[in-house]
């Protein structure tokens, strides 16, 4: 039997792994430990420690379950990093997380460490759903569970928005400046998005709280792209028989990566060049390309090929009739958007094709199916209707909305019930439940 992933654990020769002091202080605390930020900012960082070095290791925060926390801490923070491509699968053990905190089990610990002097970054990937963002305004959903919770008890946060806020706070008692907040979720805006959050929520507490985070916290926009499908237990057989060692938290992903940051840090930041990320002043032309060619096409990807049988996208993939419609979306999105620097969108668009076919992926449509309410408007609606403005062609994103409708039934063809996995699921069902015809179907949704 082999031993579990640990500082102890013997690898197999071969397999890269970290050898940078892991007991230096944590420099970045980053809430929402997912599969997504292990094969992402997570293993920037730990590219940047390796080149650089510097008090950058991460502690993790978890807002809800205590899967990741359970998995990673007894194996000292360490995972395995499995990159599958046409040509076979790579391993490699990630060492950049120190530990994992969750929040409903000791949120006084978690409040500490964001307030802890040695912290100059925190980082969010908690998706759109997550925030608490009113979809009419854009600002503060105050009826967001999390959000009305945290502005009645603010000493005692249960959301994102809520810990940071209070965490400033102490941060400005203690004497402490503030740290840099950096979103990376696709949120159109994503720093913008959430300084109007912390900003919003910090002006119910104290006004002299908005003037110390205007001054001392900065909000860069980013834009992330790794296709990261969820582990499962061929993810863990792997890496272990990759590694030599039981892990658990393991992780699966693409070659492919991509990070495009905005370079307002006010306390610093790690050589995350080292792993390829780009600084830029302006990161919106980058984040709109990705949330209207990638993003967009994925989601038709996922309500199309789920609602037609299809398991993984490299199944839908091998449908040429939505790979038609895909390949016409993508030419169709491509005319709502203006140059990007440095990229050719033909070229960007072919090679986003390739990813999604690439066959040793196994990204599951209903994974990517879930939290379309809020995931359509930016994807999909908000460049529909720039197109419909333009008097550019429809059709592409009709298909991806009638799709995202038939998925919204609840049922396959046969009968068989699905969990639609969206904040308004139970709205959806009252709204297309009983004998209501397409048409009206259509129309109230």
């Amino acid at each position: 039997m082999n031993a579990r992933l640990s500082a102890a654990c013997r690898l197999l020769p071969g397999v890269v792994a970290p050898r940078y002091d892991r007991a230096r202080p944590s420099g970045i605390v980053h809430i929402g430990v997912g599969a997504f930020h292990k094969a992402h900012q997570a293993v920037y960082t730990d590219d940047a420690l390796a080149r650089s070095g510097g008090d950058w290791m991460i502690t993790g925060v978890s807002l809800r379950s205590s899967d990741v926390a359970d998995a990673l801490n007894p194996q000292d923070g360490l995972y395995t990093l499995l990159v599958r491509g046409p040509a076979g699968v790579s391993a490699r053990v990630v060492g950049a997380i120190a530990r994992v905190l969750v929040a409903p089990q000791n949120p006084a610990a978690v409040l500490e460490a964001l307030a802890a002097p040695s912290t100059r970054i925190v980082s969010l990937t908690i998706t759109e759903k997550g925030y608490g963002i009113d979809p009419s305004t854009g600002g503060l959903d105050r009826a967001h569970p999390a959000i009305a919770a945290d502005l009645s008890d603010p000493m005692h946060p249960q959301g994102a928005v809520g810990y940071l806020v209070e965490a400033l706070r102490l941060r400005r008692e203690r004497g402490l400046g503030g740290f840099t907040v950096l979103c990376c979720d696709n949120l159109p805006g994503n720093g913008r998005v959430v300084a109007r959050l912390v900003g919003e929520f910090a002006r119910e507490r104290d006004p002299d709280l908005v003037q110390f985070i205007e001054a001392d916290v900065s909000f860069p926009s980013t834009m992330v792209d790794r296709i990261t499908p969820a582990s499962t237990e061929r993810t863990f057989a792997d890496a272990q028989a990759l590694t030599g060692c039981e892990d658990r938290a393991a992780v699966e992903t693409e070659p492919f990566s991509q990070w495009i940051v905005e370079d307002r840090f006010v306390a610093g930041r790690p050589d995350w060049e080292a792993g390829g990320a780009l600084f830029v002043e302006d990161v919106a032309p980058y984040e709109k390309m990705k949330l209207r060619l990638l993003n967009g096409s994925h989601s038709l990807l996922a309500y199309s090929g789920f609602v037609a049988g299809h398991a993984f996208v490299r199944d839908v993939m091998a449908d040429a009739d939505l790979v038609d419609v895909v390949a016409r979306h993508m030419r169709e999105a491509a005319r709502t958007l203006a140059p990007v620097p440095g990229v050719d969108l033909d070229a960007y668009a072919r090679d986003l094709r390739e990813r999604f076919a690439n066959p040793a992926i196994a990204h599951q449509t209903y994974q990517i199916a879930m939290d379309g309410t809020q995931k359509l408007p930016q994807r999909l609606l908000e460049p529909a209707a720039e197109a419909l403005e333009e008097g550019l062609p429809l059709d592409s994103y009709a298909f991806a909305v009638a799709a995202w409708m038939r998925y919204a039934l609840g049922r396959k063809e046969d009968g068989e019930s699905y969990a639609l996995r969206d904040p308004r699921e139970a709205e959806i069902a009252a709204r297309v439940g009983g004998d209501a015809s397409p048409a009206a179907i259509v129309t109230t949704l």
